[in-house]
Order: structure tokens, then C-alpha cells, then sequence
């Protein structure tokens, strides 16, 4: 099993499966799909219009991983619910959190 995240450069990234109006805003920890890939699951309470869950997400991930929400960012998957996520940082200290997960 792969870890489901990459680091390189200073930037780490990885996948998440956001589910809009979910109720409350957490981070689930990791999930594998059918074709064994992993990806992080999410929920945020925000609705997906105008960009609002996107936007509580890149808030949930910052506070989850003590970084500042411009260090943030969602590089693929705007308008979809897998999204890959960028966050620019110490790779070590955001493997470590991830593999916490």
C-alpha cells in the first residue's frame, strides 16, 4: 500500500475526498478506493456553490496541519470531490501529520 502522498521541492501533496454540507468540518483520516489508490476524507459543513466548500476545506487543512491558509492550495479537482491538494511547508513535518492521519 502506497502512502498517498508525495513530497518534493517543499511542497507536499495528496488526494481528498470532500463531501460538501457534511455536517461539521473534520478531516476523517485515509481511505483507499477500488483501484487501491488513498485519499484523505473530508467533510465540511459549507454548501458547493461558489467555491464556499473549497474554500473551508483549504481553511480545514490549514488549521489541521498548522500552516496558513495562503500555504494552501487545491491543484486539481476544483469543481469535483477528489481533489489534490498542495500545501507548501516542511515535507517532514507534513509526512508526519499525514501518516498520522
Amino acid at each position: 500500500m502506497t502512502s498517498g502522498f508525495q513530497s518534493a521541492g517543499g511542497k507536499t501533496t495528496f488526494h481528498v475526498r470532500l463531501t460538501p454540507k457534511g455536517g461539521r468540518d473534520t478531516v476523517e483520516g485515509w481511505e483507499e478506493a477500488s483501484d487501491g489508490s488513498r485519499h484523505v476524507k473530508a467533510r465540511v459543513r459549507a454548501v458547493p456553490e461558489d467555491g464556499k466548500a473549497n474554500q473551508a476545506l483549504v481553511e480545514l487543512l490549514a488549521k489541521s496541519f498548522g500552516v496558513p491558509k495562503s500555504m494552501v492550495r487545491i491543484v486539481a479537482g476544483a469543481t469535483a470531490r477528489l481533489k489534490r491538494i498542495e500545501i507548501t511547508g516542511d515535507s517532514a513535518e507534513l509526512a508526519a501529520r499525514l501518516e498520522a492521519l
